[in-house]
């Protein structure tokens, strides 16, 4: 019975971040050293696809680097965007850019470095994963990350933009 309970929270949560408007918290442009309102970030009219992760979560750093290898074909079938954001505290933007730099990511990557952004969109741990839809709407979202757990999120881009 305990469980019913936890698994019916779970899917509450779940359904009423599908229904918020993504919030405007402040996330730096690590590149840039901008600051820029969440909203801002997915383009309006595409689907954008959000990787969370840290510096020192390994599971991340396989994610990002197993959609990252899988990007360039993916973006030739499916037109979408993909970027990440690090919840690494503000001492460590050297090591965010430093290790996006050294593994050559070609997609934006801001920091979250409060966990402001962590905090308003209620999720506790990393790789945590957005799809966030045309219309600017949270339609995916998933915690963890086990090999081949891309295959997942590839699946719901390609339904999302082939939406109307």
């Amino acid at each position: 019975m305990k469980k019913l309970g936890v698994v019916a929270i779970a899917l509450f949560m779940s359904l009423a971040l599908h229904a918020q408007d993504l919030p405007d918290t402040q996330i730096k442009d690590v590149n840039t050293g901008k600051k820029l309102p969440f909203n801002q970030v997915p383009a309006k009219g595409r689907v954008t696809v959000i990787s969370f992760w840290a510096t020192w979560c390994v599971p991340c750093k396989k994610e990002i680097k197993n959609i990252g290898l899988q990007l360039p074909n993916w973006q030739k079938e499916a037109d979408f965007d993909y970027v990440t954001i690090s919840i690494d505290e503000a001492r460590a933007e050297g090591l965010v850019r430093s290790y996006a730099l050294s593994q050559g990511w070609s997609f934006p990557y801001y920091m979250d470095p409060n966990s402001d952004l962590k905090r308003s969109l209620s999720f506790q741990n990393v790789p945590y994963t957005l799809i966030i839809d045309k219309n600017g709407k949270v339609a995916f979202n998933h915690t963890g990350y086990e090999e081949g757990g891309e295959s997942e999120v590839w699946a719901k881009i390609k339904e999302l933009v082939a939406a109307k």
